[in-house]
């Protein structure tokens, strides 16, 4: 890059220099301090470890549970497998109880605008809902497989001990037991002429099994990545799955299949003492009564009936806000095939930085799409600006005429249902006297709100605690400038005309560039604004120096709290962070915060 900058016509030498300087620079890594770790991770940290504490106690608790004397008899016949199936069945109860919380997109916005004036750590914690919604499903996964196997093992056990019919033996007495009126068995095999299979398809506990399970596997292979954003429509239906799921999991347990001694028939045999004299269960002349055998009453209900409840109600209000009545009052077509709809509905209220979810019944009565909305809350309007990148989007774009030359009749455009607003991490970019707003590509949605807002704020004379902003917008190719390049030519007059330009920093990126787009670049330096945004802030090609970029924002502002917000992609997150943890010290935070949906 650096020989090809320096070979470009009309290229002078102290700009060569000046980029040589930034290619060439050494890397700095100031060490990573528990203090800093602690700024940025040590809820989220706090918060897993508790998580998981939970998970091995309840593992632990209840694998132990089943070690008692009521139990012996099934021990018996199943051996540890025993313990090894109900002590996950306790975990998944657990993370089954939570795992439609992180969802439940109206209660999370309700606790941030709760917790947020009594911790911004807290608050933020709740921009993560879908990273902990993952972990959980991860976990419900682990112990649903560990579940599976040691029940296998136990039909195996449970077919042995009617097969090897050899009285001589405890197993197959104890699996005679209840065969005369089938109200105290402890085998739920209870023939040799059958065979696990045919069980498993024939009891409660086994026909929920299977739905339960196969619901679990079409919902986690469709929620890999790949397919996610190659087949969306594939991911939303069978996402939709979890219903199946849930019905199975409440009745899962009503067939009591794995049944232990009744405390009544402890007292009248004990299994330390009439284990090895079953000869003599039931005699007259014997203190050791032939055991009564009992199902433990279903409890998975219990767990999952509040969450359930929480999330029908968030279902419902969906429901009434779907059914508002949305006015399209403007459709803009970018040349980037950029769709922007201006939108009302009364009623509406929306901070900054907030998205929505938007359905077009013409296009699909079942499909919702989350867009960051890209009006300011002091317009009398909200916006989104859609990409169109996939079948839903493009449908979308042709019902509201984008593939017409001629322009659509307000009568014509197809109808809109808006979900929300919901809040997310950028809703706390004034509450920073410093911010660092990186977006990439159409990422840059959450900051067009946020620069819109404070320009209204700053015309209307209000105060805002932000004292300083640094933008940074990263695009692969020049198309995606256009649309957003408008506003910040509006922004970049405007702060002119006002004398307050030190108040916005911004640097746009080009990172994928060509030699003859730079070249052209390069021998229009000498103009006042730059050839391809039209701003006078000149486009840089390449990627940003995060670690210099950082230190001179550190040096600028001591003794502050820096927030750095982006919306962008998996990587360029794990970027920022390892720089906002590197370069927190002692009298400068950089609190990071990333946009989840």
């Amino acid at each position: 890059m650096v020989d090809s900058c320096c070979n470009l016509r009309g290229f002078k030498l102290r700009r060569c220099a000046f980029t040589l300087l930034l290619c060439t620079s050494t890397k700095l890594t100031p060490r990573l301090s528990m203090g800093n770790l602690a700024a940025n991770e040590g809820l989220s940290v706090f918060v897993i470890l508790v998580w998981l504490a939970i998970n091995a106690f309840l593992f632990v608790h209840f694998y132990m549970a089943f070690l008692v004397d009521k139990w012996f008899y099934t021990r018996v016949l199943l051996g540890q497998a025993l313990s090894w199936a109900r002590a996950p069945a306790a975990c998944l109860n657990f993370n089954c109880m939570l795992i439609l919380l992180p969802v439940c997109r109206n209660l999370l916005s309700f606790m941030r605008g709760t917790i947020q004036f009594c911790s911004r750590t807290a608050a933020r914690q709740l921009d993560r809902n879908i990273t902990f919604h993952k972990l959980v499903a991860y976990m419900i996964a682990f112990h649903t497989a560990v579940h599976i196997v040691a029940h296998l093992f136990n039909f195996e056990y449970f077919m042995d001990a009617q097969l090897n019919r050899n009285s001589s033996l405890l197993p197959f007495i104890l699996s005679e037991i209840g065969n005369g009126d089938n109200a105290s068995f402890l085998n739920p095999i209870r023939s040799n002429e059958t065979n696990p299979t045919i069980v498993m398809f024939t009891t409660i506990a086994g026909v929920t099994g299977v739905v339960i399970t196969l619901a679990l596997i079409l919902i986690i292979t469709s929620s890999m990545e790949v397919i996610r954003r190659s087949y969306f429509e594939v991911f939303w239906y069978t996402h939709h799955l979890f219903v199946l799921f849930f019905i199975g999991l409440v009745f899962h347990g009503f067939g009591r299949i794995v049944r232990g001694q009744t405390s009544a028939s402890l007292t009248t045999n004990d299994p330390r003492l009439c284990a090895d004299r079953f000869e003599e269960w039931g005699r007259n002349d014997s203190d050791c009564a032939v055991p009564v055998f009992a199902g433990n009453p279903p409890m998975t209900w219990k767990w999952i009936v509040g969450p359930m409840i929480l999330y029908v109600c968030e279902r419902l209000v969906r429901i009434y806000r779907s059914h508002q009545k949305v006015v399209i009052t403007k459709v803009v077509m970018h040349p980037s095939k950029t769709l922007e709809l201006q939108m009302k509905r009364k009623g509406f209220h929306m901070e900054v930085g907030q998205y929505v979810f938007i359905q077009c019944p013409s296009v699909s009565r079942l499909e919702w799409h989350p867009f960051t909305l890209t009006s300011a809350p002091e317009e009398d309007y909200f916006s989104a600006h859609i990409r169109i990148v996939g079948d839903w989007t493009q449908a979308l774009y042709e019902a509201c005429g984008g593939d017409k030359t001629e322009p659509q009749e307000a009568w014509k455009l197809p109808k809109i249902a808006i979900d929300g607003p919901f809040g997310t991490a950028s809703e706390d970019v004034f509450r920073y006297q410093v911010v660092v707003l990186v977006g990439a590509g159409i990422g840059v949605t959450p900051f067009a709100s946020i620069l819109k807002s404070v320009w209204y704020k700053r015309i209307q004379n209000k105060d805002v605690f932000t004292k300083k902003i640094y933008f940074y917008w990263l695009c692969p190719e020049t198309q995606a400038f256009e649309w957003f390049a408008d506003l910040l030519q509006s922004l970049e007059s405007q702060m002119a005309a006002k004398s307050v330009t030190d108040f916005l920093s911004y640097n746009i990126y080009l990172t994928r560039w060509k030699e003859q787009e730079a070249a052209h670049f390069w021998v229009h330096h000498e103009e006042e604004n730059d050839p391809i945004t039209g701003l006078k802030q000149k486009t840089l090609y390449g990627k940003p120096n995060w670690d210099s970029e950082f230190t001179g924002i550190a040096s600028e502002h001591p003794g502050t709290k820096v927030g750095v917000f982006l919306c962008g992609p998996p990587q360029l997150g794990k970027s920022l962070e390892k720089q906002c943890l590197t370069h927190s010290e002692a009298d400068v935070k950089f609190i990071f915060n990333k946009e989840n949906f």
